[in-house]
């Protein structure tokens, strides 16, 4: 996430971390090479400029010239005013009024609207424990109306059922109805979107609002867009009373420059990011934090909260257990793929931890390949219970069978049985030291480990 933009700005940091007296002229170079990392990110010309306006005078002022680091001091300056520029606290969806609570989701075609909706559903239902009903209203899409219903069904989430030939409008006023009597607390309409606005959608738009009176009305756009993301906003603006904001897509927006620009450019708060394609992939947006992975440093608030919401707390008590005892069996290994896994594999973690860019080239030279951990994972799948209990009684005929099962090579099952072995010496030696000493270790393969070192 954000990974051109945090490079970029950090190539102007390393500028000012040179300097141990700064001046007015060094301050104008530094801050030019800011200008161009956060315009080469996609960032709007009126929210860059005003960056720079904002941040000069104090980058320039009595406390950073007299600072023994002004690289350090100038570093959080920046901080400062990018979570300002993203909105300083996060937001929250407005569920205080009295139920059901309406929320229109709009955006256009091919911006992860449908998904989102059930996304912010499952959230609704799984951390706030709501009851929710998902309504499309999009009858123009071929199978839109399918698509959410499946969505649910896959989830439990509830979808007002379908009536072939009936309008938006109509859609909207019978689930209006039904939420009237089932007594849920939040319902939720997919609207139809359009390969771009066009008059008739925001006609539409206009209507539903009249008609719904949503407490929410929430633009889905895509980060991958970049500028036109945040004229879209624009535009939809122009028509409804925009609420909020979701941006999909952002594991993949190297930029940033949409995260940037939406809140300075529209006043409307960015409450979600959709971090990627399954249903519980849908954070909550925290100024501060993403201010801090843009500047290169980290994420660990988000990191524990990932890990504490996904890795199942009696599987990680046995992992730890195991380890105390020094015994780390493979079927302890597998365990510990399986947690890895669930907070978003080798990379996932890797990338709330601070300071991880400066090594980016470091772990691009480990090869931290997530493929690693499914074949690591099938190979394990394809060892007897004794096998995995005892690795010493696999020799050439076993590995063979492993390799075959599994759909790799003797040489990855060898790699594997030669890191268990280090990490078996490692747990005994350590499970000496007591807990204090295992702190911090579970839940990681030793894979992981071995790369970095």
């Amino acid at each position: 996430m954000f990974e051109n933009l945090t490079d970029k700005i950090e190539s102007a940091f390393a500028f000012f971390n040179k300097i141990t007296r700064l001046d007015e002229k060094q301050a104008d170079e530094g801050l030019r090479k800011i200008r161009q990392a956060l315009l080469e990110s996609d960032v709007a010309l009126s929210v860059t400029k005003k960056l720079i306006e904002d941040v000069k005078p104090k980058i320039v002022g009595q406390e950073v010239l007299k600072s023994v680091t002004p690289g350090q001091m100038i570093i959080k300056i920046v901080n400062d005013e990018l979570t300002r520029i993203l909105g300083s606290e996060k937001s929250d969806l407005n569920l205080s009024n009295v139920p059901p609570i309406k929320i229109l989701v709009i955006g256009l075609q091919g911006s992860g609207k449908t998904t989102t909706t059930a996304k912010l559903a499952y959230y609704l239902q799984k951390k706030l424990s709501k009851k929710v009903l998902m309504t499309s209203l999009d009858v123009y899409r071929p199978a839109a109306q399918k698509q959410l219903e499946i969505l649910g069904n896959d989830n439990q989430i509830k979808t007002l059922p379908i009536i072939e030939g009936q309008m938006p409008l109509e859609i909207s006023k019978r689930a209006l109805n039904a939420v009237s009597l089932t007594g849920d607390d939040v319902v939720i309409f997919d609207t139809a979107g359009r390969t771009q606005i066009d008059q008739q959608m925001m006609i539409e738009l206009k209507q539903l609002e009249s008609e719904i009176q949503p407490h929410e009305i929430i633009l889905v756009a895509d980060s991958l867009t970049g500028q036109d993301a945040v004229n879209i906003a624009q535009e939809f603006q122009q028509t409804v009373n925009l609420s909020s904001i979701i941006l999909t897509r952002i594991d993949g927006d190297g930029k940033g420059g949409a995260a940037l620009s939406m809140k300075a450019v529209t006043g409307c708060p960015i409450k979600f990011l959709a971090t990627g394609e399954k249903i519980n992939e849908l954070e909550t947006f925290y100024p501060d934090r993403i201010a801090n992975r843009i500047l290169g440093m980290g994420d660990v608030v988000s990191l524990v909260e990932k890990v504490a919401e996904n890795l199942e707390q009696e599987k990680i008590n046995e992992i730890e257990e195991d380890l105390k005892k020094g015994s780390f069996t493979f079927n302890t290994y597998l365990q510990q793929i399986r947690q890895m896994k669930k907070v978003g594999g080798m990379s996932g973690v890797l990338s709330m931890m601070p300071g991880v860019s400066k090594m980016k080239k470091q772990i691009d030279d480990a090869n931290l390949d997530e493929s690693l951990l499914k074949k690591q994972e099938a190979i394990i799948l394809s060892m007897t219970h004794d096998e995995r209990d005892n690795p010493k009684i696999i020799g050439g005929s076993r590995k063979k069978r492993i390799a075959n099962g599994s759909g790799t090579d003797i040489s990855m099952v060898n790699k594997l049985l030669k890191q268990h072995k280090m990490m078996t010496t490692m747990m005994k030696k350590m499970s000496k030291g007591g807990r204090g000493a295992l702190q911090g270790m579970d839940g990681i393969p030793p894979d992981l480990l071995n790369n970095l070192k």
